[in-house]
């Protein structure tokens, strides 16, 4: 009998996928063989062809069992994606790292054996027409549970080791660091009264500054109100003044008016006035007399 070098409940687990894998390989093979019989039921019912329809056939044919065959291949190989998750699952749970060469898959030597091996388990049976697609996980490991428990244990207690040497490292950078804060307390603590003494002596020189605007504002304010007091005298001075010149402007302009009434009731002036009105007689006789 054939033997893929595995314990007897590894091999069982193949033997059970390889029935899984045969009945889906016999089931697509049904399909394609349904495909050409479809052809010959449907369209071969005349006794001759032309070219051109007998290559329409085989075209249809072959786009029928491409999409056959490539989707039985898809489903295989999704399939097998299933199975090895299931492995790799149950390995992770022991902290396993398996690995796969892809380079086997085509070995024709391998291939011969995984034949020969299948030919041995079928040989003395009946080939079971269904089979179920849904396989129970397989049970986690036990073999080497001992051993790998002690290398977890060994790789815990490394990993503690590792932890307790930072932990000191970090306590004494704590150290360090609380040495270094209660220094720049003190120096802060310093820099406080120093800029206390500042302050006093800047609230003080400040209070004269302000004792000195203070004085300055007062003689400013004493100033102005002075000024205003002076220009309200000059201004009331200015308006007397302008009355008064009103007054004397008034007093003048009535002598004049008399004077000039006065002047108007003498003899001289009722003369002048008498000769002045012949003269614009006899100037406009002349107008009169030039003009005809």
């Amino acid at each position: 009998q054939a033997d893929l070098g595995l314990n007897e409940h590894h091999q069982n687990e193949v033997v059970s996928y390889m029935r899984f894998a045969r009945f889906k390989r016999g089931m697509c093979l049904k399909t394609v063989d349904s495909c050409f019989q479809n052809l010959k039921d449907s369209r071969l019912v005349e006794e001759t062809f032309t070219v051109d329809e007998v290559i329409d056939l085989l075209d249809e044919l072959q786009s029928v069992v491409h999409s056959e065959v490539e989707s039985e291949l898809i489903n295989t190989a999704y399939t097998n994606v299933l199975l090895l998750q299931q492995l790799f699952s149950q390995a992770e749970k022991w902290y396993l790292k398996l690995q796969t060469d892809v380079s086997d898959l085509e070995n024709r030597e391998l291939l011969g054996q995984v034949a020969e091996f299948e030919k041995s388990e079928y040989t003395s049976s009946n080939e079971k027409s269904t089979a179920d697609p849904i396989k129970p996980k397989l049970a986690p490991l036990n073999e080497g549970g001992s051993e790998l428990l002690n290398k977890t244990v060994a790789h815990l207690q490394e990993e503690n080791e590792k932890l307790k040497t930072r932990l000191r490292t970090i306590e004494t950078q704590a150290t360090a660091a609380l040495d270094e804060k209660s220094k720049l307390e003190k120096s802060l603590r310093d820099l406080q009264m120093i800029q206390g003494d500042q302050k006093n002596n800047a609230n003080q020189d400040i209070t004269e500054l302000e004792n000195k605007v203070a004085a300055l504002k007062s003689q400013f304010e004493k100033t102005l109100n002075d000024s205003t007091a002076n220009q309200k005298f000059l201004e009331e001075d200015l308006m007397t003044t302008k009355h008064d010149l009103l007054k004397v402007q008034d007093q003048l302009s009535t002598a004049e008016k008399e004077l000039e009434k006065k002047f108007q009731q003498t003899a001289a002036y009722r003369n002048m006035k008498e000769i002045l009105t012949r003269k614009n007689e006899q100037i406009k006789d002349l107008r009169r007399r030039l003009s005809k």
